[in-house]
């Protein structure tokens, strides 16, 4: 099925006249749900200071559907972080990057496409969870970024060409970034305090995400990482994977790829976003979600098996990352 962006939106409107889809409003949010001729779930649209905005997409298609939609002389710098799904893309007109192209699950992006015909297409039956910020150039060249290491083509823009257009695929979301995405995804509070928040964490994952660019472009200062080298830390990330229940020493970690602790520590940020730790971290978290809602373990058999020796721990570890307690959690299977 072939819309225009122009078309969706009239079948939302006519949805929403028949009440077959939601649209509830904030003094900052605007949320819609999908019309139930296309599928199921919700857009939510929401304003923060300055014109920085979030949009976080939740749904499943009962059918393909291919958007095609004009973008502006002033489209803002987007980035794109897919939680779930994928979708793919062609632009029309763009020289710089490739014309066709897929956005997949767990990579994220960042781009800036004025005057360009877009079409997108998403599967049907795929549950699709995408969070998207946006920003004017205006809204950085306010902060001084002048002397901050940034790529190129971002540069570039800041300085003042308005025409400048890339699509950056920056691979896999980093667990540090996953992390803030939850947290998005899950934001306690209501009202201004929401709004606060959510604030937060969208300069957290553009700062993450600038950094992250900024490093993958070539510079003479910093040399390109061996393959023995990346293939140990690969290495390393895979023990960590299959061990989550384990206490591990950074230094037998280290020994056992045969790298030095400095070399181990500083190459998996490099490569992976995140230290060793907060990369276990991360598998243990989400190891633990899975088991709270599919085994019959008790919280404290859930914090033994992914490497937590006391339970009330393991309680404010889950909490800071998801912001739920891991007993609230676990009830939900029962919702």
């Amino acid at each position: 099925m072939a819309i225009s962006l122009a078309e969706f939106n009239e079948i939302l409107k006519i949805a929403q006249q028949k009440g077959e889809a939601i649209c509830r409003r904030t003094d900052f949010e605007l949320e819609n749900g999908f019309p139930q001729s296309l599928g199921e779930g919700s857009a939510r649209h929401i304003s923060l200071r300055g014109g920085l905005t979030l949009e976080i997409f939740n749904f499943k298609l009962q059918q393909t559907i291919r958007i095609d939609r004009q973008h502006e002389s002033d489209f803002p710098l987007t980035a794109k972080f897919c939680v779930s799904g994928s979708s793919r893309v062609q632009t029309k007109g763009l020289i710089s990057s490739k014309a066709d192209y897929a956005e997949t699950a767990g990579h994220h992006y960042i781009y800036h496409l004025p005057d360009i015909t877009e079409v997108e297409e998403w599967p049907s039956h795929e549950l699709c969870q995408v969070v998207m910020i946006y920003a004017q150039a205006d809204y950085f060249r306010a902060l001084g970024w002048s002397e901050t290491p940034l790529a190129t083509p971002l540069k570039q823009l800041l300085n003042g060409d308005e025409t400048q257009r890339f699509h950056q695929s920056l691979g896999q979301v980093t667990p540090v970034m996953s992390q803030v995405l939850q947290q998005i995804l899950q934001a306690p509070y209501q009202g201004m305090m929401q709004q606060l928040y959510l604030e937060s964490k969208a300069l957290e994952l553009l700062a993450l995400k600038f950094a992250h660019w900024a490093e993958e472009q070539p510079s003479g200062r910093s040399r390109p990482m061996p393959a023995d080298e990346l293939e140990r830390l690969y290495a390393a990330k895979a023990i960590l994977t299959r061990n989550v229940g384990e206490s591990r020493v950074l230094v037998d970690l280290a020994q056992q790829v045969g790298l030095n602790e400095y070399r181990l520590k500083q190459g998996f940020r490099r490569v992976f976003g995140t230290t060793p730790f907060g990369y276990l971290h991360h598998c243990r978290m989400q190891q633990a979600r899975h088991l709270l809602l599919n085994s019959n373990l008790t919280i404290a058999g859930v914090a033994a098996r992914v490497g937590y020796r006391n339970p009330e721990a393991f309680s404010t570890a889950f909490r800071r990352k998801f912001t739920i307690s891991p007993k609230a959690y676990q009830l939900r299977k029962h919702g």
